[in-house]
């Protein structure tokens, strides 16, 4: 049975209404009922009221570039990746959502034959298990590259409608939710056993992805997943690794937050105190690479700062876009990373392109 639809706010521009067109078949995450937006808020509380000025020109140029290589990189089977991660499905899906950020869809628009290779590499990976997957190309974490592979088969099936995504795009989410261990979680390969907060976090947005498109999730799967966040959360509001014990790093604690509001979890003392611990390490061109999973960890970051709205994110926006801004090589567009240049590329072009609001995982 399909929920009811989440309330909308005024389209305010051609961003918000595409993005809600594509998404307008989903529903709210929770059986009890649609998910209330706050009362009262003025424009300069809503990103998506100024999300068309936070894009600068040379935010979109480097946007631009940044798609340009991605395109260049693709492989003749649709993949990317170089090196351990080439044919990763995880740096595909990444990509295609990357292209779908900046308004084509699978088969459309100036990316469209791009985005639509993406989908037909991570269907010609998936397995009758439902699991997605490449041998010797997932590192030592496949389910990673399941979770963002299914994050963006549930995306692009929400602007396709495409019957042979919707089949394989079930059994992978079938995958996910029988795989969840007795702590709620789940960690890097499918079973049921240990569970730490970064897997976690993709297979919660994967199937907040595939819940909005129609598919069913059970809502003790969700319910279970929110209270293995909540106990990762150590006092200072940042996350520890695993429920066992263990300092907050940024990375991890970016996706926690995000996971927390994935699951409908929209206010509370966690989400505070979890923004709170993430403004302390807004970015700044000092800061850059000072920790490792850099832009795994702003790729969540934005996201929540996109979802609390306010000074939050009026702040934090600028702060990324300039420092992205910053690094992006200039020879041929892309952004370093030590898992692979298109990796490193698709994540930043993600960032940049939040205020766009064409995907319906990253709506607020």
């Amino acid at each position: 049975m399909r929920s009811e639809p989440i309330p909308a706010r005024p389209a305010a521009n051609r961003r918000v209404f595409l993005a809600r067109g594509l998404a307008a078949f989903g529903g709210a995450w929770l059986a009890g009922g649609p998910l209330q937006w706050a009362q009262g808020a003025g424009d300069e509380e809503d990103p998506e009221k100024t999300a068309v000025e936070l894009i600068t020109p040379a935010a979109q140029k480097a946007i631009d570039l940044g798609l340009v290589f991605l395109a260049r990189q693709q492989h003749d089977d649709g993949s990317f990746g170089s090196g351990g991660y080439s044919r990763n499905v995880a740096v595909c899906g990444l990509a295609g959502m990357a292209f779908m950020s900046s308004g084509s869809t699978p088969g459309r628009g100036p990316y469209g034959a791009q985005a639509s290779r993406c989908v037909d590499f991570i269907l010609d990976n998936a397995q009758d298990s439902g699991f997605i997957d490449v041998p010797g190309s997932s590192s030592h974490g496949p389910m990673y590259g399941h979770g963002f592979a299914t994050l963006f088969l549930a995306e692009a099936y929400g602007m396709t409608q495409r019957g042979d995504i919707r089949e394989k795009l079930a059994k992978a989410v079938e995958l996910i939710v029988n795989t969840q261990n007795g702590e709620g979680g789940w960690r890097y390969q499918p079973v049921r056993q240990d569970a730490d907060i970064s897997v976690t976090v993709c297979e919660v947005m994967a199937l907040r992805a595939a819940r909005n498109a129609g598919f069913y999730v059970p809502k003790e799967t969700i319910d279970k997943s929110v209270e293995f966040v909540k106990r990762s959360q150590n006092a200072d509001g940042g996350f520890m690794y695993m429920i066992q014990g263990g300092p907050s790093q940024f990375p991890r604690s970016a996706a926690g937050v995000v996971a927390l509001y994935s699951a409908g979890v929209y206010e509370g003392p966690e989400i505070e105190k979890g923004l709170a611990y993430l403004m302390d390490n807004i970015p700044g061109r000092d800061a850059f690479n000072r920790e490792s999973h850099y832009f795994y960890g702003h790729y969540y970051a934005v996201q929540a700062m996109w979802h609390a709205g306010g000074e939050s994110w009026r702040r934090w926006y600028p702060a990324i876009r300039d420092e992205l801004c910053f690094r992006q090589r200039p020879d041929d567009g892309a952004w370093s990373d030590p898992i692979c240049q298109e990796y490193g590329t698709a994540m930043a072009c993600l960032v940049l392109q939040m205020p766009n609001n064409y995907l319906p995982i990253f709506q607020r």
